[in-house]
């Protein structure tokens, strides 16, 4: 690819985007709420200078962040100095041009063990605190607030609007 081919394909989505017709705010979080809620795994990508990471991870949505428990992993050698993450959730059995995904930019921060917040996520997953508090090693809590959520649903533009629409904070 040239330096000009590079350019024209990185804008696509920008100059599609400033033409195509946008949901209301609200609605569109309502929707990304609905398909975040419905799903478990996402890809959650850090990196620092000198590497990245893509890290397939069981989830929880709500509250306006997701929540992720993990035990380690090179994920937090990326985290402690760069908290910006993106991550995908995407329906696996699409055919081509039904496509159904969010794109999420948003920080993450490590709940403390001790916190409100790690006993309420607990909780929520049903998982007796006790039980976290005898394993050998901590079980992390990762919290990302979302600063943008892309919605990419090819069924859309059956409603008027452009496949892919994007809420930010």
């Amino acid at each position: 690819m040239t330096n000009d081919q590079y350019e024209a394909a990185s804008s696509f989505w920008i100059k599609k985007d400033a033409e195509s017709k946008h949901m209301d705010d609200q609605v569109l979080y309502e929707r990304i709420d609905h398909f975040l809620s419905g799903h478990k795994v996402l890809a959650l990508a850090c990196g620092d200078a000198s590497f990245i990471r893509c890290t397939p991870l069981e989830y929880t949505w709500h509250d306006g962040a997701l929540w992720i428990f993990s035990e380690g992993g090179l994920k937090f050698r990326a985290l402690q100095n760069h908290p910006h993450v993106s991550a995908a959730v995407f329906e696996s059995n699409m055919s081509f041009g039904s496509l159904l995904s969010c794109q999420i930019q948003g920080n993450a921060e490590i709940v403390d063990l001790n916190s409100r917040e790690y006993i309420a996520e607990a909780s929520f997953r049903h998982i007796p605190a006790e039980m976290l508090q005898k394993l050998p090693s901590p079980m992390w809590l990762i919290r990302i607030v979302p600063d943008e959520i892309t919605l990419l649903d090819s069924s859309l533009k059956k409603e008027g609007y452009g496949s892919r629409q994007t809420w930010k904070r």
